[in-house]
């Protein structure tokens, strides 16, 4: 069965990832490794091996974006690979990720809901 979530999704895929894969060769992963629908407006985060460059691909209604990151000093914080072969994580999480805080974060500010004037 595949996942059919919702743009909230951001997944980092475990393990590492050819970075000479453009946007079919990730899209195909998607849908055989991960068996998920690449389509699903869900974010995509591969990783090299070195965690010096990442890839994100992210489908938006008739097309595909395709970010690439690669880091002139430094590693990326990628967890280990679990079983499932994805970590899900929350947009903050991704914008921590992507600016080189670890994923759990204990300084950050929750969000505040439900909240009335």
């Amino acid at each position: 069965m595949r996942y059919n979530g919702t743009s909230s999704k951001v997944f980092l895929v475990s393990g590492m990832t050819d970075m000479r894969k453009s946007i079919d060769g990730l899209s195909l992963n998607v849908t055989e490794q991960l068996d998920m629908e690449p389509f699903n407006e869900a974010w995509f985060i591969f990783c090299n091996c070195g965690r010096d460059k990442l890839k994100i691909l992210f489908w938006d209604t008739n097309g595909f974006w395709f970010y690439y990151s690669r880091l002139e000093k430094g590693t990326f914080k990628w967890p280990r690979p679990n079983s499932h072969g994805v970590i899900v994580i929350s947009k903050p999480q991704l914008h921590w990720f992507l600016t080189g805080l670890p994923l759990e974060n204990s300084k950050a500010r929750q969000p505040l809901n439900g909240l009335e004037v």
